[in-house]
């Protein structure tokens, strides 16, 4: 009964939450007119011009409102389509590190390039992340539009690429992708010997779409690259035997995670064994020679 009361006279969370927005939405409301007066070429130049600011020393909270007025008559001009404050909204809690739940209808895919746009600003890139390849390459082709507009580059990450099409993808102003894709470049990159043949460059920050789905059901199944081995099976049972001859200092145990990791101690003391039993040459067994083991 008291939390009912409460909810009349002060309403809920959300609610409060949402009236927090209003003098940010009425700061942006407030650019419109400028952006509509500028032609093409000017709304354009808006990104080096926001770009400028930022090297400047100002924030990307303080270019929000003029950066979200601009990707809003950018999507009118692109695509024919206008953000409503209800997007706006959530191109902020996007912006923050929060999730936002869009309702059908609400537009949650344009909702996507204001967050985007405002933190390509920093040359960084941003990764939108979704599902399948289908929603991938349509968002990328359709709010693509609305990128390329503002003179932002986009590519999208697709599983028939090519390393050098990768990288030239990531390299974009905006990526899109699959999380599994992303995942498995990110494991691939991490078996490589040189920073350039690596396709992936340092995350900045990232939009997950259908983030339930993608962060808690898909995130069930782990990524795992497997193949033929080209090594003898009799290698593995001699190195299985070196494993008995391992000191309590030699490796940490996580039993929660299930997982052994080898201790710098551990580490030479695997190198000694491996050298005594003739499994590994020289070396260490980060050298390359020695990776196979």
């Amino acid at each position: 009964m008291f939390s009912s009361l409460a909810n009349k006279i002060f309403g809920d969370s959300n609610s409060r939450e949402i009236k927090k927005f209003e003098p940010l939405l009425a700061e942006i409301a407030g650019f419109e007119d400028q952006m509509k007066s500028l032609d093409d070429d000017g709304l354009r130049g808006q990104t080096d011009r926001l770009r400028e600011r930022l090297a400047a020393g100002e924030t990307l909270d303080q270019l929000l409102p003029e950066a979200f007025a601009t990707v809003r008559e950018a999507a009118i001009r692109s695509i024919g389509q206008r953000h409503f404050d209800v997007q706006m909204m959530g191109g902020v809690v996007l912006h923050q590190g929060r999730i936002t739940e869009m309702k059908t209808g609400e537009g949650k895919t344009l909702v996507s390039t204001l967050a985007a746009y405002l933190n390509a600003l920093e040359g960084k890139g941003v990764h939108i992340v979704t599902v399948n390849d289908y929603l991938a390459s349509r968002d990328a082709a359709w709010m693509g539009q609305i990128y390329r507009f503002l003179g932002l580059s986009v590519g999208c990450i697709t599983h028939e690429l090519t390393d050098d099409e990768r990288r030239a993808a990531y390299a974009a102003d905006i990526t899109y992708g699959t999380n599994n894709e992303l995942g498995f470049d990110y494991l691939r990159d991490n078996m490589k010997f040189r920073l350039e043949d690596m396709v992936q460059r340092e995350p900045s920050f990232a939009i997950i779409d259908e983030v339930d789905s993608i962060l808690i059901d898909e995130a069930r199944t782990p990524l795992v690259i497997s193949g033929p081995s080209d090594q003898p099976s009799e290698l593995y049972a001699r190195v299985d035997g070196l494993a008995p001859m391992l000191a309590e200092e030699d490796y940490d145990l996580d039993e929660k995670q299930r997982s052994v990791t080898l201790t710098e101690t551990g580490i030479e003391h695997v190198e000694m064994l491996l050298k005594e039993a003739g499994i590994m040459d020289t070396g260490t067994l980060y050298d390359a020679s020695n990776i196979s083991f």
